[in-house]
């Protein structure tokens, strides 16, 4: 039987809606921000009667979740239901300006993470606390689980020199946080300084996966359609970094690997000779139908998760990206820049959040010794997320 949660949004409504009163509210969400009953905030904050909703915002991706790829902006528009102007946070601007916030005394944000640093809704959150800091704002940040739990931090920590839309802060790949933990260290440890508070979650425990529990699950964003999606999502989102498809395109995005020159039966067997716990990875041919090699077939593998408290996601996916470094050598290619508008470095360095790992690559360090390298700073990134932690 699944766990019953209570989610922050359902939390604000009822033990908590004394913030909301008297004040003009704007609501910073998207498609996969619904209470139990799968109604969106925007609808509900529009029909509560001490809830004076003035403005929505939205994230990459849209409000709707409709727009596919990176890079694409969205417009700002009218909601057609509620009727209250949209801003586009993912457009001219990352963060709400002052203008956008003339009729807003309170930010609301809830917004469905990942678990990876690699993800931009968790820099919305940050821009619009900065913006919030400036413009005498308050933000309220609505808790949610961490669909991949809350105990397992692994990767490397990013290098401030490296810091992007997809990584602002030193985070590791997988951080084990929820976003309301987040909130809390972005706000105090890397000093934002807003007026902040954060609506947790109930009934949910660290070690507890999203589908282990009652909250429904909406696609937070086009190709992150399942929570099977967010477990090898912070592995194989450093294939976005180079010319071999991450499988955008296909029903199995981020699970589906692979390039048009890849021999999939080989690649397999070098990946499953490694010898890591709890996936297995089979040889697959697949068409992607947009965005790299779209209607080309690209041999690959599918990865096979077996045990998701063994496999541990960022490891396998450097190893991936090794692996087809080494194997095909007259082939694989970088992705050429830009990348999330950075237009100066490689992409790949982007998405790490470091140019290190891809310099092992070229030097042809084991991974034993770049798995070893992130350690110390991961060491030093737990003793400060212990001071954040809202859940046991």
């Amino acid at each position: 039987m699944k766990r019953h949660i209570t989610v922050g949004l359902e939390n604000l409504l009822t033990e908590k809606i004394h913030l909301l009163k008297g004040a003009r509210v704007g609501l910073v969400c998207n498609q996969a921000s619904v209470d139990h009953n799968f109604q969106h905030p925007a609808d509900l904050f529009h029909a509560h009667p001490d809830i004076n909703l003035t403005a929505l915002f939205g994230p990459q991706h849209g409000i709707r979740g409709d727009v596919q790829d990176n890079m694409i902006e969205t417009e700002h528009a009218v909601d057609r239901v509620t009727q209250t102007p949209i801003y586009s946070l993912y457009s001219e601007t990352r963060e709400p300006s002052e203008e956008m916030l003339k009729d807003v005394d309170i930010l609301v944000f809830d917004m469905q993470d990942v678990g990876c640093r690699i993800y931009t809704f968790n820099y919305t959150m940050a821009n619009c606390m900065r913006a919030a800091k400036r413009f005498g704002k308050k933000v309220v940040v609505c808790d949610r689980p961490n669909p991949i739990g809350g105990v397992a931090v692994a990767g490397n920590v990013l290098d401030p020199e490296y810091a992007s839309f997809v990584g602002q802060f030193p985070l590791p790949t997988r951080y084990g946080m929820t976003v309301g933990e987040l909130a809390g260290m972005f706000n105090d440890h890397f000093k934002i300084g807003c007026d902040l508070e954060v609506v947790p979650l109930s009934g949910w425990s660290r070690d507890t996966w999203l589908d282990e529990t009652d909250d429904p699950w909406v696609m937070p964003s086009p190709n992150i359609p399942t929570v099977d999606t967010t477990l090898v999502f912070p592995g194989t989102v450093h294939f976005e970094g180079t010319q071999i498809s991450e499988g955008r395109g296909t029903t199995r995005p981020f699970e589906l690997v692979g390039a048009p020159y890849i021999i999939p039966e080989q690649y397999a067997e070098r990946l499953n000779a490694i010898g890591f716990h709890g996936v297995y990875f089979r040889s697959s041919v697949f068409q992607p139908t947009f965005q790299k090699h779209a209607r080309v077939s690209c041999g690959g593998v599918q990865i096979h998760v077996t045990n998701r408290k063994d496999f541990e996601p960022v490891v396998v996916g450097v190893a991936m990206v090794k692996t087809a470094f080494e194997m095909y050598p007259e082939d694989f290619r970088w992705k050429e820049p830009p990348y999330e508008y950075v237009y100066d470095r490689n992409p790949f360095d982007v998405i790490a959040g470091t140019n290190k790992i891809r310099e092992a690559f070229e030097r042809g360090d084991s991974l034993e010794t770049i798995e070893a390298s992130w350690q110390a700073p991961l060491e030093n990134f737990k003793k400060v997320r212990d001071q954040f932690l809202i859940y046991s």
